[in-house]
């Protein structure tokens, strides 16, 4: 009895020890990790979608004993990479068309930002969170969750952003803006999935 009474112990211990955790300390100012975060884009239109990833260039949060206290990122979008078009060419045209001012500008609007404004927590690592985000040099609101965990020294932050582009004067393929588009409507709501690592 007492040998199964230590190796419950043992597991318990072991379990808590390698499996992510949500404890952090009185307060953690936080630093990305640029090389390893990322956000992944998705849009849809009436015929298919697309989706690539887009780098971040700089952020940090502030978290004192689990609770978020402000947090940021900078988006380099000079970095737009397609990722699901095998052919060349075609690839490095949405690229291009893309970083153009028919969609995000990216030669006179080279970054956008995101501010946390405000994070409720909820639970397992959950905060429901409010924010302004930059496009353009447009600002609005946002709300979405977000997950964060800590992985030894490293804190990781996912979550799913829908963002309707038409507010940031995007409106190329837009049916709310212009008529008879017919399958080369170009849906408005575009997804951004966060992928951040904090050191």
């Amino acid at each position: 009895m007492k040998r199964i009474g230590l190796l419950l112990i043992a597991v318990f211990v072991a379990s808590v020890i390698l499996t992510p955790g949500t404890a952090f300390a009185k307060k953690d100012n936080l630093k990305l990790n640029t090389e390893n975060s990322k956000l992944e884009w998705l849009g849809k239109k009436v015929t298919g979608e697309h989706s690539g990833t887009i780098n971040v260039k700089s952020g940090s949060f502030v978290i004192d004993e689990g609770e978020i206290i402000e947090g940021s990122f900078v988006v380099d979008m000079t970095s737009i990479v397609n990722t699901d078009i095998e052919d060349e060419g075609y690839k490095t045209k949405l690229e291009g068309h893309l970083k153009s001012d028919d969609f995000f500008g990216v030669e006179k609007f080279p970054e956008s930002k995101f501010e946390i404004t405000k994070a409720t927590k909820m639970d397992d690592g959950n905060f429901k969170v409010k924010g302004n985000i930059t496009i353009k040099g447009i600002t609005e609101q946002v709300e979405f969750m977000i997950n964060l965990h800590k992985h030894d020294a490293t804190v990781h932050v996912s979550g799913k952003m829908t963002i309707d582009r038409t507010k940031f004067n995007v409106r190329y393929g837009s049916g709310s803006f212009f008529e008879n588009l017919g399958d080369k409507t170009i849906y408005d709501d575009f997804e951004l999935n966060l992928d951040l690592y904090l050191e």
